[in-house]
């Protein structure tokens, strides 16, 4: 059985692996529990058996607009929808927080999943890369 819980404790560590798994190897450095206990809204962990199966970041700009970051699901549980579940729980998260809007990107092959699968709608945006 997978719990997912909003503001869930979890260890550097094993988000660490979860990211290299998702994204491929990166940042090593990055002090994951600092970064979101004092930037975010909040993030959802999904737990399987004390396992760290998934995660997603919810940012925000302290009012109105919240924002889904690195949503990340172990390769041994995607396709079960434990992706849409940790969406959908940092959309009652960000709700609960009295946001009114939730906004992601992603890459072009992601889009079925937050169009069909999670219910986000197609929206113009722009973007500057940075690096």
């Amino acid at each position: 059985m997978i719990a997912y819980e909003w503001r869930a404790e979890f260890t550097n560590e094993a988000l660490k692996s979860l990211h290299a798994e998702a994204f491929g190897p990166g940042e090593t450095a990055v002090d994951w529990y600092a970064q979101v206990h004092r930037h975010s809204l909040g993030w959802v962990c999904a737990h399987e058996d004390r396992r760290l199966v998934g995660f997603v970041n919810v940012a925000w700009d302290g009012g109105a607009h919240a924002f889904l970051l690195d949503t990340m699901v172990a390769r041994d549980r995607r396709q079960s929808g434990v992706g849409a579940e940790l969406v959908a729980t940092a959309v009652r998260g960000a709700r609960a927080a009295n946001c009114a809007w939730i906004h992601v990107d992603f890459e072009k092959h992601l889009q079925p999943f937050y169009f069909e699968a999670c219910g986000f709608s197609p929206t113009r945006a722009g973007l500057i890369a940075l690096r």
